[in-house]
C-alpha cells in the first residue's frame, strides 16, 4: 500500500502545522499540483522527511526569496513537468501551468503549447507499455482537463492535450489543482474510464497499492 498526500493552491492548517508529523507521517510521497510557496513545501519535505514531487502553477514565481536566497523551486523536490519517472513502483508523470490570460508569469500556456508538452511524454508512455506492461499510473497536472473539474470562466478552463492523454493512456489517477472550491458538497473527485480524477485543492490523501 502506497500513501500519497497530494496539495496545491493554498495552504491547508492541518498541513502546515505542529501536527504535521502525527498527522501526515505515514505517507510515503507527497504531490504538490501548484501555486502554493517554496517554503512551505521545504517544510513539509524537513518534518515528513520524505519525497515530494511537483509541478509549477500558473501564480508560481520565476524567483521566491527564502532567507535572502532566490529560487526557482523548493530545495529537496523533484520537478516533474514533461517527465516520466518510476518510483515507490509507480510510474509518474507531469505537466505544469494553466491557459494563458496574461503575461505575469511563465507558467501559461495556449491550448497549442500544452499539446506540445503532452505529446513530448508519448514516446515515454509507450516505453513503460512495452517495458512495465502499463503506460501511467500518476499524472499531475496545474490546471484541470477540459470537461472534468473546470471552470467556468477563461483562467480555470480545462485543458483539451490533458483529457487526450487520460482518455488515450488511462492513468489509475489524474491529480490538478487550480481549481478552488468552497462548499463541502462541490465535486472533488470524478471517475474518468480507467482514472480517478481528484481536485487536490488544499489537501487530499489517497492510498494506492501499485502494479509492481
Amino acid at each position: 500500500m502506497i500513501k500519497i498526500l497530494s496539495i496545491s493552491d493554498q495552504v491547508d492548517p492541518l498541513v502546515y502545522s505542529d501536527n504535521l508529523k502525527e498527522r501526515y507521517g505515514d505517507v510515503d510521497f507527497v504531490l504538490s499540483c501548484g501555486d502554493l510557496s517554496y517554503m512551505y513545501l521545504e517544510y513539509i519535505i524537513t518534518i515528513l522527511n520524505c519525497p515530494l514531487y511537483f509541478v509549477h502553477g500558473n501564480h508560481d514565481p520565476v524567483k521566491e526569496l527564502n532567507m535572502g536566497e532566490p529560487r526557482s523551486y523548493p530545495f529537496g523536490a523533484q520537478n516533474l513537468h514533461r517527465k516520466i519517472i518510476r518510483k515507490h513502483g509507480l510510474l509518474m508523470a507531469g505537466v505544469e501551468g494553466s491557459i494563458r490570460y496574461n503575461w505575469k508569469t511563465p507558467y501559461q500556456y495556449t491550448q497549442g503549447m500544452m499539446w506540445s508538452h503532452v505529446l513530448r511524454l508519448v514516446p515515454g508512455l509507450i516505453y513503460n507499455k512495452l517495458i512495465h506492461g502499463r503506460y501511467l499510473d500518476i499524472f499531475i497536472t496545474h490546471a484541470p482537463s477540459v470537461g472534468v473539474h473546470e471552470g467556468s470562466d477563461w483562467t480555470h478552463q480545462g485543458i483539451k492535450a490533458f483529457r487526450w492523454l487520460v482518455n488515450t493512456f488511462q492513468p489509475e489517477y489524474h491529480f490538478h489543482g487550480h481549481i478552488h472550491y468552497y462548499h463541502p458538497d462541490e465535486v472533488k473527485e470524478s471517475q474518468v474510464g480507467k482514472t480517478k480524477v481528484i481536485n487536490t485543492y488544499r489537501s487530499w490523501v489517497t492510498e494506492f497499492i501499485p502494479e509492481d
